[in-house]
């Protein structure tokens, strides 16, 4: 067994054993950050099984779009994203946009798209720790904010909600932060909110506990590369 079956193996475990705990009819749906591994280490990471790769950086995820076109890999945008970065963004053809942070960043994402004839899906981030150094709409906005979107901004597609838990030491608050997020996305079901894109490699237990069914793994998954 190669370390990262090892590692996928240890984590796949952990997440069963607290899906069964909570719900054992939650399909949790795994996005490895692969923001800090090269094309070979994706590639030696595919052969576990896994099919979903996240990046940070339009750059770096056009780099390694490019070295594995050959796989059927699919996308994910989950960090930060410029305004001009927007259309080599999606000539990359990412499956999901995770961090449409407002109103503003859906309206520039949809006209680029509208005019490359492209139809995108994003998560709207929510900053439900509510914490300056995060990106996101205040938990408050995000309900009629998501459906504005649908509304106006008929080349998207919004499939739901992403946020980063609490940064702190303090479970409570990290539970606080992911259970408003949940609220939001049981709200947003009517809606067409598929996925709920909370916990990651050092609070991914918790957010399933929480209802997250989408959990962007870094570390945890690449130790060892």
């Amino acid at each position: 067994m190669t370390p990262y079956e090892k590692n996928f193996d240890a984590v796949l475990q952990r997440i069963e054993a607290i899906r069964l705990e909570t719900n054992e009819h939650q399909i949790i749906k795994i996005v490895a950050a692969s923001k800090y591994v090269d094309a070979d280490t994706i590639r030696a990471f595919y052969a576990t099984g896994q099919r979903a790769f996240g990046e940070n950086r339009v750059q770096d995820l056009k780099t390694k779009v490019e070295a594995l076109e050959d796989l059927p890999l699919e996308w994910h945008f989950i960090g930060r994203l410029q305004t001009n970065k927007i259309n080599m963004l999606l000539d990359l053809n990412p499956m999901l946009i995770q961090s449409c942070e407002d109103l503003k960043m859906a309206e520039e994402i949809d006209k680029r798209a509208a005019l490359k004839g492209k139809k995108q899906q994003i998560l709207l981030q929510i900053n439900s720790a509510r914490e300056a150094t995060k990106a996101g709409i205040a938990p408050e906005k995000a309900v009629d904010t998501y459906q504005q979107i649908l509304e106006t901004c008929p080349s998207l597609t919004p499939k739901g909600v992403m946020s980063i838990g609490a940064h702190t030491d303090d479970t409570a608050k990290i539970k606080e932060s992911f259970e408003t997020t949940y609220q939001i996305f049981d709200t947003l079901k009517k809606d067409g909110a598929k996925y709920c894109s909370m916990g990651m490699s050092n609070d991914f237990e918790l957010a399933i506990r929480c209802g997250s069914n989408m959990l962007r793994l870094g570390s945890i998954l690449f130790k060892g590369a």
